[in-house]
């Protein structure tokens, strides 16, 4: 799955458009390279997206096309 699209459907980033923006702008990282829009991600990898002077940090535990709101936690685990 396309790492825009992925944000977006695990609700880190609520749009895709503003998934793609922050890819863009060097502020998404996969396994602490900088990633872009359409780079593929994988169960197991490491995301790390800066918001300002922010960082989350998170493991992709699951993926799937469609989830419901509630079940959207259930795709990514915090790491810090």
């Amino acid at each position: 799955m396309r790492l825009d699209k992925y944000l977006k459907i695990s609700r880190i980033i609520k749009r895709r458009t503003i998934a793609k923006e922050a890819c863009e702008k060097g502020r998404v990282f996969i396994n602490d390279k900088t990633a872009k829009p359409s780079t593929e991600v994988e169960v197991g990898d490491r995301l790390e997206i800066q918001f300002g002077d922010k960082s989350l940090k998170v493991e992709i535990t699951q993926i799937a096309e469609h989830v419901k709101k509630d079940e959207a936690k259930e795709m990514f685990r915090l790491i810090e």
